[in-house]
């Protein structure tokens, strides 16, 4: 068995890289999220993320990957720390623009599938483009192209309930693939589905990572993680091992 090789983990505040030209496609530096009463849930995380990367985000409830998933996809802002997205400084932008951001470079998939039970696989994934500007037309050609990625050409006009669980994911990873997003942020993906179904979602993680997708997933299942060709290992709050996997 191939034991993961460790790296050392930079400790030291990155450069800012140039707008458009991201040296990182996820840049941390010395970031901490503290809350009233006095609790810290990141402390000092450092974390550079490169384009077509694939790499687990892993560690036990409480340990902090939720706030750090919040922070990667702009939905919270650090405490301290600088923040680094596709290239643009967090702290420089505006809710509106954070949330331009957020749509335009950003991907998610969740445990919960989250598609609206009365529409089509095509519309579920063509509502994620909804504020993107786009022509309902080309929403609708984006989401079937997106489908088609994702091995669902065929089930584009069938709605959840004629879905497997695995067939809902792959829908919701689509819909999250849709808007050609630099990052796909997965928490928990294979969580509601069952372990051969399950494999079937990370084997497509890993081709669309093949296919150039940069992809942080987050979990705290260690066999997940240890699949995958970077394990970045986080506890209390703090990143206590980041190790490549050359077998994975």
């Amino acid at each position: 068995m191939t034991h993961p090789t460790p790296i050392v983990v930079d400790t030291g505040t990155a450069a800012h890289p140039p707008v458009g030209r991201p040296e990182a496609v996820v840049d941390l530096a010395q970031v901490t999220r503290s809350y009233p009463g006095g609790f810290t849930a990141l402390q000092g995380v450092n974390l550079r993320i490169h384009a077509g990367e694939l790499l687990a985000i892993v560690g036990p409830s409480g340990s902090g990957k939720s706030t750090m998933l919040h922070i990667m996809g702009t939905l919270d802002r650090p405490t301290t720390g600088r923040v680094v997205i596709a290239g643009h400084d967090l702290a420089s932008l505006t809710d509106r623009r954070l949330s331009a951001l957020r749509a335009r470079h950003i991907g998610f998939v969740f445990q919960a599938f989250h598609l609206v039970p009365g529409m089509s696989a095509r519309d579920n994934v063509a509502e994620g483009l909804l504020y993107s500007g786009l022509s309902r037309a080309q929403r609708r050609r984006r989401a079937q192209t997106a489908l088609a990625r994702v091995g669902l050409a065929d089930r584009a006009d069938h709605r959840p309930h004629q879905l497997s669980g695995g067939q809902k994911q792959r829908v919701a990873i689509a819909r999250a693939l849709a808007g050609e997003p630099d990052l796909l942020l997965a928490d928990e993906p294979t969580g509601a589905l069952d372990s051969a179904t399950g494999q079937t979602v990370l084997a497509l993680l890993h081709e669309l990572n093949r296919q150039g997708t940069t992809i942080a997933v987050i979990t705290h299942d260690t066999q997940i993680a240890d699949s995958l060709p970077r394990q970045v290992r986080i506890r209390d709050g703090r990143v206590v091992a980041d190790t490549r996997n050359p077998s994975a």
